[in-house]
């Protein structure tokens, strides 16, 4: 038979699943405060929130049709309540500063984050935390992440329950994920493709310059795997677009991510409808609020935790796409595995992974996802699934 305590926690996981307030399951509840919230001591624990800034170094030069890069600024964040921590971070590559923040706007909105979070006795009542954190301000969404994250892991913990459980998933059904082929000259990628090929089942190629189709030969002299390709708005005229689609079809390529700039949405609809594969917003798309706009320009959507605020919003987008018929891929940043953990968990709900984000650093701090053959692996600890390393 269940006992009281083990009942109370089943019900917390449902309660949270579901997206309702934790609060609402203990309703009718005689004690006060709400359940977890007094220790052992019989003190009232309170969140406490510490971040500091930490360097991405990345394994090799990155580049993709606009810029190339060797670091990616980033903050790594922690929530202290009871004794127990959750982990998060912000990662902000410096060409999307503009949408996720500076090293400045981040630290600087941490810091209201820091002086005000203790107003919130219940770390379980995420809907209104997160809500609250919200309306700080009108950007900064790698700093919401980051303060997102470190809630859910931290949630996580206190329940002793990954998140993929908490949702109801198999963890099972997780994808693989692709392996990013940046842009670069025949011979530094034929060995990069010779490297990956061997250990992952997909990969992703960088397009949107004058040597596509370059690009896609030189992989194919080496490996026949599946690709999927990300054109970063690349393409420009909406029958190139196309023509560039019907011949990558015939080179095994499996899906198309965002062919056009984002501002020519009826050229990207028409190329959408026209098109032999799926195509998948990413710089269209950016929060909740944007997914159902996009129906019927793309096949499916490319969530990605910076941009969206977090993990609370990327399972309500996972949600809505589902409803409107949708396809749903995961991205990512280059991130160390505290994000990309936590981006994870909801994976065996997607179509598509590329969460290669902590396997491009040398400097991770975490040990967490894991990816096993190619295969999105996801560990059983509670929370995001991770440890410090």
């Amino acid at each position: 038979m269940q006992n009281r305590r083990d009942f109370l926690k089943t019900a917390a996981f449902a309660a949270l699943g579901s997206g309702m307030a934790t609060h609402s399951v203990f309703a009718g509840e005689d004690q006060s405060p709400a359940l977890f919230n007094i220790n052992k001591s019989g003190v009232v624990p309170k969140m406490k929130l510490r971040f500091f800034p930490y360097e991405l170094k990345l394994r090799h030069v990155f580049t993709v049709a606009t810029y190339s890069r060797t670091t990616t600024p980033d903050v790594q964040v922690e929530i202290e309540y009871d004794g127990i921590i959750g982990y998060g971070e912000a990662s902000m590559p410096p060409y999307l500063q503009h949408e996720l923040g500076t090293m400045d706007s981040v630290l600087a909105f941490l810091k209201k984050v820091q002086d005000t979070i203790d107003q919130f006795p219940d770390p379980f009542q995420l809907e209104e935390i997160l809500t609250y954190i919200d309306g700080l301000s009108i950007g900064d969404s790698a700093a919401k992440t980051a303060v997102d994250i470190a809630l859910h892991d931290l949630v996580g913990k206190l329940l002793q329950a990954p998140w993929y459980r908490i949702w109801g998933l198999d963890k099972g059904k997780a994808p693989s994920t692709t392996f990013t082929i940046g842009i670069d000259t025949a011979d530094v990628v034929r060995e990069k493709t010779r490297e990956c090929a061997e250990q992952f089942n997909i990969l992703k190629v960088k397009l949107g310059r004058d040597n596509d189709k370059e690009m896609i030969e030189v992989i194919r002299s080496v490996t026949d795997l599946p690709i999927a390709i990300d054109a970063n708005q690349g393409w420009k005229d909406k029958y190139h677009a196309l023509d560039m689609i019907h011949w990558l079809k015939e080179k095994g390529i499996v899906m198309i991510e965002q062919p056009m700039p984002k501002e020519q949405l009826e050229d990207i609809a028409w190329v959408t409808q026209q098109s032999s594969l799926p195509i998948f917003a990413d710089e269209s798309i950016q929060r909740l609020k944007d997914v159902a706009g996009l129906k019927g320009a793309f096949t499916g959507i490319n969530i990605k935790l910076m941009k969206c605020t977090g993990m609370r919003e990327a399972w309500k987008m996972v949600t809505l796409a589902r409803a409107l018929d949708m396809k749903v891929m995961v991205g990512c940043m280059t991130e160390t595995s505290c994000a990309i953990s936590a981006a994870a968990q909801f994976s065996p709900a997607v179509d598509f992974a590329d969460l290669d984000g902590s396997l491009l650093i040398a400097n991770d701090r975490f040990k967490g996802m894991e990816v096993i053959k190619g295969k999105i692996t996801l560990p059983d600890l509670p929370g995001i699934g991770v440890v410090k390393i």
